[in-house]
């Protein structure tokens, strides 16, 4: 099992609608990222001013935590991202996100979130 940490930041504008879908994700996004082998998935809202950004149209970073089980993670994002209510999903909340990555273009390039490397667990 492979864990993973990832940030991005959340533009202002968005802070109610994004934490309002999340508060009930669709199912089938959710069945997605089960057939994607991603588990113990969590997303941790810091807002500003505790994460204080140069941006002043952003609220505060987005920390997501998962866990992902599979043997064969490419294969497993390239599927989710094929999936077509992921993508729409994607569609609502990219506009919401700004990308720490530089060049990222969304959340179907794999790169929009940006990974953090874990420097302490313990289990």
């Amino acid at each position: 099992m492979k864990r993973f940490c990832q940030v991005i930041e959340l533009r202002k504008q968005y802070k109610e609608e994004y934490l309002k879908l999340h508060s009930n994700v669709w199912p089938s996004v959710l069945a997605g990222l089960k057939e994607a082998h991603i588990e113990d998935y969590s997303i941790s809202f810091l807002p500003v001013p505790v994460y204080p950004s140069a941006d002043p149209e952003i609220a505060g970073l987005l920390i997501a935590s998962f866990k992902y089980s599979g043997s064969d993670l490419e294969g497993d994002m390239k599927n989710l991202a094929a999936d077509p209510e992921t993508q729409r999903w994607w569609k609502l909340t990219d506009p919401m996100q700004k990308s720490l990555v530089k060049g990222a273009t969304g959340s179907a390039d794999g790169e929009w979130w940006l990974n953090i490397d874990e420097v302490f667990r313990l289990d």
